[in-house]
């Protein structure tokens, strides 16, 4: 019997596709399949991002630096564990995790020297933050503020996207409801004071992390979307305005055509809920998407195959029609990147913009029978994932009684079935394995940055004006417990110097810990 060819998601591939759906659909055009702008990369190439962010904020910065001189385009920071949860270095919580996966920030002063020698209205800058995300926007406009910067011109981006937290990610803290009150009064405090910012990163990258197929990744990032869409029109905020400051972040991994046509399904799916629920304004209805290359694509088996696997992953999401990019670098499957990895995961996605041609016409695999037929089909199935959530009234109800979670869970499960069975080879690991070539150079966080931090916290204590913090906090909660916009006075509170861990706390006592 033939062996049956599917995608990671499952659909059936033929031998030979003969014909396409008929598409007369030109780019910068409803529903945007064929991309968001009628020039593409002919008119402007995508953000080139580097994600980073270790130990202190001095370290950090030395790294910004780096890449930015490297020809990086926008800076991504990456915070550590601590931060992601609204524990301050010194709290018993943050034992061991201080500086470890991002950088540890525990006030305005860390931000004052992470961007330091950065003038914050020449670059945008993505932030990796949902929990703490109002804490470190109102950071980031402290510092901005500092600066002298036009607010209406800062841009960048705070994920800020919760959902997926409850469903795949795990780094919140209050339960649900709560969230999303902060979440949509970070919509209504940028639309009027940062209207270039993008309030949320609505986030499908971490579901696939957690091994969903493509399919899945595509279905419940855009239904947890449509939750933030309703949840922000309750509200009362108009659509046409706020929609156009939403941006999702998507995954890119192996299965290179799958993934492409992905991304054209994502915008054409997308393009409908929001005119469904009430757009009328064409920018308002674009998907716009940054890309990190599968991280948990990469083997620590012959890590240098991760350049090949990063590579084919970048053409896939340049060839979908990304904003903006970020390439893994081959080692971080057994640490942080090294310089030397940043580097060259900078280098691949200047080569293929510079040297491949594949920016030179826009959707250059558009009219492809193979495209344009898995386009439709990937629709098709993530479709029938989002009629099932409205069926159940929503991404939230659906994260509360763990559908999302199981589906991801049953198709991780299923995933890894393949790989232990050798159904699904993974070159170095089940198939053409060596005895292990260990990459000498791995990057090390020292144990000591705890330390640092909290010499650091202790002496912000000591300077700043204590009364005035008391004052800021005890005005946060009361605010909490009502129904004011927290942002202006999370604001206050930071620029008092309240720490992260204060704010989150003072929050804490008021919302409660999911």
């Amino acid at each position: 019997m033939d062996k049956k060819h599917t995608t990671t998601s499952g659909i059936e591939i033929k031998d030979v596709y003969t014909t396409a759906p008929k598409n007369e659909e030109l780019p910068g055009q409803f529903p945007f399949t064929r991309g968001i702008q009628k020039d593409m990369y002919r008119g402007r190439l995508w953000t080139m991002r580097q994600y980073a962010g270790f130990s202190t904020a001095e370290e950090s910065n030395k790294r910004y630096h780096y890449l930015l001189a490297q020809g990086t385009m926008g800076l991504s920071v990456a915070f550590d564990l601590p931060t992601q949860i609204g524990y301050d270095s010194d709290d018993d919580m943050a034992e061991g995790e201080v500086g470890k996966v991002g950088v540890a920030i525990d006030s305005l002063k860390d931000i004052e020297i992470l961007f330091d020698g950065i003038t914050l209205q020449q670059i945008t800058t993505s932030m990796t933050i949902n929990a703490t995300a109002s804490i470190l926007l109102a950071m980031y406009i402290a510092l901005a503020k500092k600066q002298g910067a036009d607010l209406k011109q800062i841009s960048g981006t705070i994920q800020n996207d919760i959902l997926k937290e409850y469903a795949a990610r795990g780094t919140y803290i209050y339960p649900p409801k709560p969230s999303m009150r902060i979440i949509t009064d970070i919509f209504e405090y940028c639309s009027k004071e940062l209207p270039k910012w993008n309030t949320i990163s609505i986030s499908g990258y971490h579901i696939r992390e957690a091994g969903s197929t493509a399919v899945q990744e595509l279905a419940f990032t855009l239904a947890n979307g449509k939750a933030y869409l309703n949840a922000a029109l309750q509200k009362g905020l108009d659509i046409n305005v706020f929609a156009k400051r939403l941006s999702f972040f998507f995954n890119c991994h192996n299965n290179f055509f799958e993934e492409i046509a992905k991304f054209r399904a994502a915008r054409r799916m997308w393009a409908h809920i929001t005119k469904s629920l009430g757009a009328t304004d064409e920018k308002a209805m674009m998907l716009r998407f940054h890309t990190q290359t599968g991280g948990s694509t990469l083997t620590a088996q012959q890590p240098l195959n991760n350049v090949i696997r990063v590579s084919n992953q970048a053409l896939a999401a340049v060839l979908g029609g990304t904003q903006s990019l970020h390439t893994n670098g081959y080692d971080e499957a057994l640490s942080l990147p090294t310089e030397a990895a940043a580097k060259i995961a900078l280098r691949t996605q200047q080569v293929i913009a510079f040297e491949s041609g594949v920016t030179d016409t826009v959707d250059p695999l558009a009219g492809s029978y193979f495209i344009e037929t898995l386009t439709d089909e990937i629709e098709a199935a993530a479709m029938m994932y989002i009629d099932k959530i409205d069926v159940m009234g929503g991404s939230v109800n659906a994260i509360e009684n763990g559908y999302i979670q199981q589906e991801i869970a049953n198709a991780s499960y299923e995933y890894q079935k393949e790989v232990e069975n050798g159904e699904r080879i993974i070159v170095g690991v089940n198939k053409f394995t060596q005895k292990e070539e260990g990459i000498e150079d791995v990057f090390n966080i020292d144990e000591s940055i705890r330390t640092i931090q909290i010499e650091k916290l202790i002496k912000l204590k000591a300077e700043r004006n204590n009364e005035a913090v008391t004052k800021a906090l005890l005005d946060l909660k009361n605010a909490a417990g009502g129904n004011e916009n927290l942002m202006p006075f999370i604001l206050l509170a930071v620029e008092e110097y309240a720490t992260l861990g204060e704010i989150a706390n003072c929050l804490r006592e008021v919302f409660g810990e999911y």
